[in-house]
């Protein structure tokens, strides 16, 4: 049987540079956006290569609010509308049913856990991925969420909760 935290391990093992190693001289900025929805755009054009972005996203720095390319020669600097990643699928893994399993825009794969939690970031749910980064979930994921979840138990804020494992996570208000 798998543990938790062997299964999150070797998840993670995925599109990463080993940025925080690189020290490069800043060069400026570079006519690349991630918009809101997740899409990656170089001067106003969609990269419509998946690859391309996933090598992008895998050099994806963020220092002081602000968010970089980075190689071992140079960091220029981008613009990231919301979220750098999207959660775009979610299931049950068939071992460990009671777990969550999030899939993002560029195929990461992360266990919704302590680990990897739901937050509400400007009153949107989001979930904290590697390097701390977050993706914003998915309106159609939030939906199916929202199908699932749970009123709140007597000690926890009044509310909505999603289980993941031992984790619960708040949701959102009752209506």
């Amino acid at each position: 049987m798998i543990d938790l935290k062997d299964l999150t391990h070797s998840l993670q093992q995925q599109y990463r540079a080993p940025v925080e190693k690189w020290d490069p001289p800043f060069c400026g900025d570079i006519d690349i956006r991630i918009t809101a929805d997740g899409e990656w755009l170089y001067q106003g054009s969609p990269i419509k290569r998946v690859e391309l972005v996933r090598l992008f996203a895998s050099v994806l720095w963020r220092e002081n609010d602000e968010y970089y390319l980075i190689t071992p020669a140079e960091k220029v600097r981008i613009v990231v509308e919301d979220c750098p990643f999207i959660v775009t699928e979610w299931h049950n893994p068939e071992d460990k049913p009671d777990l969550i399993q999030l899939v993002t825009n560029i195929g990461e794969v992360y266990i919704l856990s302590h680990e990897h939690p739901l937050r509400i970031v400007d009153s949107l749910p989001a979930v904290e991925i590697r390097d701390g980064f977050l993706a914003r979930v998915h309106r159609n994921v939030y939906y199916q969420w929202a199908a699932l979840a749970e009123e709140a138990r007597d000690d926890e804020k009044a509310g909505y909760y999603l289980q993941s494992g031992d984790a619960r996570f708040w949701l959102g208000p009752q209506s």
